[in-house]
């Protein structure tokens, strides 16, 4: 298990190295787990205006029966059947106490959709925190490959047309294959 665990530690510190390397690919990263949490809150969402829903309902279809019961209590007893009428009077209360259980399931619905949309909200903001944060980034390393290309042209003609290390070519080689790296990181840490 030792080994695993050095191994495990080994890849986990190599993979924190290389998104401090590349701290696009760390930001794209949580970009995506914040895409995927607010597609679970928005779900929970459409589940939880379902669960309300029903309950509605529930509250509705029970308020009927109470009503309808009500009625035959009443019945029951304008007929002088005290027996019918005290069977009745316990169904009502049965279904008072069960519409009351609805409209507490009902309340706690509600608070968890407003909690529900609140964190949506919050993940959507920090998304888009995030995205803007992404395209700085982004322009910063497109402004230092301009000025790397300008540098690179200018070294090359100067010095007739070497190849310099700052290409574009060679950039994006070199992204590529970290790119790639980081994928076989990845797949190492899966197994």
């Amino acid at each position: 298990m030792g080994l695993f665990e050095d191994l495990s530690r080994f890849l986990s510190t190599r993979l924190d190295e290389f998104l401090k390397a590349n701290p696009h690919l760390e930001l794209l990263g949580l970009e995506d787990q914040l895409r995927g949490q607010e597609q679970d809150a928005i779900h929970l969402l459409g589940e939880l205006k379902r669960r309300q829903k029903q309950l509605e309902d529930s509250i509705l279809d029970t308020a009927q029966e109470i009503q309808r019961w009500h009625q035959r209590i009443q019945r029951a007893q304008a007929a002088q059947r005290p027996d019918l009428a005290k069977l009745a009077e316990e169904r009502e209360a049965t279904l008072l106490r069960q519409g009351n259980q609805y409209w507490g399931q009902m309340q706690g619905v509600r608070e968890q959709i407003s909690q529900t949309r609140l964190l949506q909200q919050q993940i959507h903001d920090r998304r888009r925190e995030l995205k803007v944060k992404i395209a700085q980034v982004q322009a910063e390393r497109a402004a230092q490959r301009s000025t790397s290309w300008d540098r690179g042209w200018y070294t090359s003609t100067v010095e007739g047309f070497n190849h310099s290390p700052l290409d574009p070519l060679e950039e994006s080689f070199q992204r590529w294959e970290t790119e790639q790296e980081l994928e076989d990181l990845k797949k190492h840490i899966n197994r």
